[in-house]
């Protein structure tokens, strides 16, 4: 976000007081103009730094609005966004701090990232499914071999959940795919999902794609 400093229009060098009204309305415009050039910059932005861990909306299709938390379980990740269509968009995760598989000191990234996702549904449509798929390279499946998953390894459902859908369904070789059924997402609802990211052989860059699923016809 651009620093605000105070306006510097050389007023101190306009002696006559006949010069003292333009040259406030000058400041005062100049001023005006900054902080609308600071909003629409915030606005635009595109990476959201949080934790170890940076989320970013580059590959379109989708805004996020606001990113918060460390990952573990008492603060976990909470990406909230706006989704205007319902087509599959896919969220970008890279680290920015060092790797450290299994480190619990928050000061790296360790592979382990308890999400929610909070998505406002802006598509004019009714979702009546939620699908997540993690890629570790965008466009290809995951598989079991690329330690990515949501946390494959246990059974129980402790860590999935969702505002609006009673069931889920996980698949898992050759893709890594969280599907949350049984609800409902009127449009301009937002909806809340919870799940347990792991992956074992961490890397720099992997992706999230986001499917709603609309009726169908």
């Amino acid at each position: 976000m651009r620093q605000h400093v105070p306006c510097r229009t050389g007023l101190e060098r306009l002696h006559p007081k006949r010069h003292i009204l333009a040259g406030a309305a000058l400041l005062i415009a100049t001023c005006l103009v900054s902080e609308g050039r600071s909003q629409e910059t915030e606005a635009d932005q595109k990476v959201w730094n949080a934790g170890p861990y940076s989320f970013s909306d580059e590959l379109g299709g989708f805004k996020i609005t606001g990113v918060s938390g460390t990952g573990t379980r008492e603060d976990p990740f909470v990406i909230r966004e706006e989704l205007e269509s319902a087509t599959p968009v896919t969220l970008t995760i890279r680290t920015i701090r060092p790797i450290r598989p299994f480190d619990s000191s928050g000061l790296y990234a360790n592979g382990i990232m308890f999400m929610r996702i909070e998505a406002l549904n802006n598509s004019g449509q009714a979702w009546v499914e939620f699908e997540f798929e993690l890629q570790e390279q965008q466009g290809q499946a995951s598989v079991f071999g690329d330690g990515l998953s949501f946390d494959q390894r246990r059974t129980d459902n402790v860590d999935i959940s969702s505002d609006s859908f009673a069931q889920y369904s996980r698949d898992f070789e050759p893709y890594d795919r969280l599907r949350y059924i049984e609800g409902k997402v009127d449009p301009l609802a937002i909806s809340g999902f919870n799940f347990l990211v792991t992956d074992y052989t961490p890397r720099w860059r992997f992706y999230l794609v986001q499917d709603p699923r609309i009726p169908s016809s």
